[in-house]
């Protein structure tokens, strides 16, 4: 069982292995760009998330009726 645990271990820590090694071979800005493109995918998902996306130009569904015109 211990074996079985190894490998499944190994398995999925292999991506942030391999990250970390990519992240050490960067210069500053690199990094700087890697985390505004991270920031960038959280305020994406926060945005998807608040049901606004979709709708966020959709001004014509949340604006009033037309009022009657005076006679």
């Amino acid at each position: 069982m211990a074996s079985l645990w190894k490998h499944f271990h190994a398995w999925w820590n292999r991506d942030a292995l391999e990250l970390a090694e990519e992240e050490t071979r960067m210069n500053e800005h690199e990094r700087d760009v890697v985390k505004e493109d991270f920031e960038a995918r959280i305020d994406d998902t926060q945005v998807e998330d608040s049901g606004l996306a979709g709708g966020i130009a959709d001004y014509e569904q949340d604006s009033e009726p037309p009022s009657k015109p005076a006679r």
